[in-house]
């Protein structure tokens, strides 16, 4: 029987319970503060991002009155529409979007006003001082002299954008501040995020820049800290003394999605571990910054970043996994394999799935390994960091067989039930010493009503009241890159797995397996405890 290191059925399941955890005292919603008023251009608005996460996001910030009446939207695009198709466009999509919120067609009526759209190719010169003139025209109409740019297109197209927006003399304003979001992937590798930051830095202040990473904006994300540096009863134990091994996981359901142009030249190394990913990662090990403000806490991420050594040819083939689905079955129907998708060549070598092994080379974490893991058409949707315990000594229970005592495992779920799971034994009633798990179990949204507000939301809120907490540094990407560049490199080197290794709809590669070390392997029965007693939750 093929034991999938993440997907192991608890030998236990049938004698699992589960205590829920509530807050200790009446909860109350604080008001969201409001936005600045700003006129937002975002560059790529006819794409998926835009539609399924920046309008939505708009929108319900509009809806609870953040947004002030001069703010305004220009959408560019290649694709020639006007305003009122533009509008038409996101009407439907917002309707739809699974982060809209009470969507109605008196709000949408009085939001879609504020968004209008320019065509035209960002990649020509010629259309930046067009742009220049369209801005001065609505400036001229009452928009805000603030501007936020948003730059949603490939990391190839962002360098030409920002040079773009210097050359027309976008990049300053002497009315009001300008400030700009870069979204993922921050270039390719190192040497381009290099190039891309120092084009960023000739163009505007590094104070004004905001690299978001969406997982940032997530609460249980968000929540880490307060989890680890905010409760006495968890960071004496949270180091090697005490802890065997982290994993961090990040599954999805759904394929490309369209994406197969944008897919073919990311991946899913640098589409997920070299931002999302390694962030949770930093996030997890860091040690306690001397105060929550936006430098602090990026400082010691960055000390993360540096503490794991980059990898050898040898450390990848080892030490690395990956995977690219071929065709199977999603939500009992038919799915194709990536290269069967469109935009995707029929011969292509970029991976849906990959799994790592990290170490972090330091006074807490040394010895400790992190793993990480991300995929595209698996089995089920669980983005997720597992703490697990080591097991305790078996002196005091030596009668007990010692498949019983599972090590005890700190589940922080970031999606799609957002919450904080401690799983650990006690005795089961009777005269025998036989023992159960129990799960404590927080969730946000039995806990609070809701699971708070949608990652995008929140940042965009954040960029525009100029709180940069959230965001990533170029000190960050650059660290980053340092430890994913090399593995790049070593894949071309080394021989190409034989793609697709993993059909639609399953757990993953096989091969993922020879990541665990062998002194874990008696813990892999325990690996899907969090999944089983969730299932008896909602059961």
């Amino acid at each position: 029987m093929h034991l999938h290191w993440w997907n192991v059925l608890s030998r236990r399941s049938n004698l699992s319970a589960v205590i829920e955890v509530s807050p200790l005292e009446q909860f109350s919603r604080e008001p969201t503060p409001a936005a600045d008023s700003c006129l937002l251009v975002i560059f790529g608005a006819s794409g998926d991002l835009t539609r399924r996460k920046l309008i939505p996001g708009l929108y319900n910030l509009a809806c609870v009155g953040c947004m002030n009446p001069e703010f305004e939207v220009l959408g560019i695009g290649r694709t020639p529409m006007t305003s009122e198709e533009f509008r038409s466009r996101l009407r439907e999509s917002t309707s739809k979007a699974g982060d809209t919120r009470d969507f109605s067609d008196n709000q949408w009526h009085e939001f879609e006003n504020r968004l209008n759209y320019f065509a035209g190719d960002v990649n020509d010169p010629q259309f930046y001082p067009r742009l220049r003139d369209r801005l001065d025209e609505m400036q001229r109409d009452a928009a805000n002299p603030n501007r936020l740019f948003y730059v949603s297109t490939p990391a190839s197209v962002a360098g030409p954008i920002i040079e773009g927006l210097a050359q027309a003399g976008l990049n300053l304003s002497d009315k009001g501040w300008t400030r700009i979001i870069l979204e993922k992937p921050f270039g390719r590798d190192l040497d381009s995020a290099l190039q891309l930051n120092e084009v960023v830095h000739h163009v505007f202040d590094e104070k004004n820049v905001y690299r978001i990473d969406h997982y940032l904006g997530k609460e249980t994300v968000q929540n880490i800290l307060v989890f680890r540096f905010g409760n006495s009863l968890f960071e004496p134990v949270w180091n090697r003394n005490y802890i065997d091994y982290v994993e961090i996981t990040a599954a999805e359901t759904v394929g490309v999605e369209g994406r197969g142009s944008f897919y073919e030249e990311t991946g899913a190394l640098r589409d997920m571990v070299a931002n999302h990913l390694l962030q949770l990662l930093a996030l997890t090990a860091m040690e306690p910054p001397i105060a929550f403000d936006a430098d602090s806490v990026r400082e010691q991420k960055v000390q993360v970043f540096r503490s794991i050594r980059p990898m050898t040819v040898d450390d990848v083939a080892k030490r690395t996994v990956r995977g690219q689905y071929g065709p199977g079955q999603a939500d009992k129907k038919p799915a194709p394999g990536y290269r069967e998708e469109p935009n995707v060549s029929a011969k292509s070598l970029t991976e849906t799935y990959v799994a790592l092994e990290f170490h972090v080379h330091n006074w807490r974490w040394a010895g400790v390994p992190f793993y990480i893991r991300t995929g595209k058409r698996l089995a089920r949707q669980d983005s997720e960091i597992r703490v697990h315990f080591k097991r305790t000594p078996q002196a005091l229970f030596a009668g007990t067989p010692h498949e019983q005592l599972g090590p005890n495992v700190i589940t922080l779920r970031i999606q799609p039930d957002d919450g904080i799971s401690i799983a650990f034994d006690v005795k089961r009633p009777g005269n025998q010493m036989r023992t159960l798990t129990v799960d404590a179990n927080f969730s946000y949204e039995t806990a609070f009503g809701s699971k708070g507000p949608p990652a995008y939301e929140t940042l965009l809120l954040d960029s525009m009241r100029g709180d940069p907490t959230l965001f990533t540094h170029r000190d960050e990407v650059e660290a980053e890159w340092r430890i994913i560049t090399p593995i790049e490199e070593a894949w071309t080197k080394l021989p190409a797995p034989v793609f697709p290794n993993y059909a639609a709809g399953s757990d993953g590669p096989a091969e993922a397996d020879a990541l665990i070390r062998g002194s874990q392997g008696s813990d892999r029965a325990w690996r899907k405890l969090g999944e089983t007693l969730a299932s008896k939750r909602t059961g």
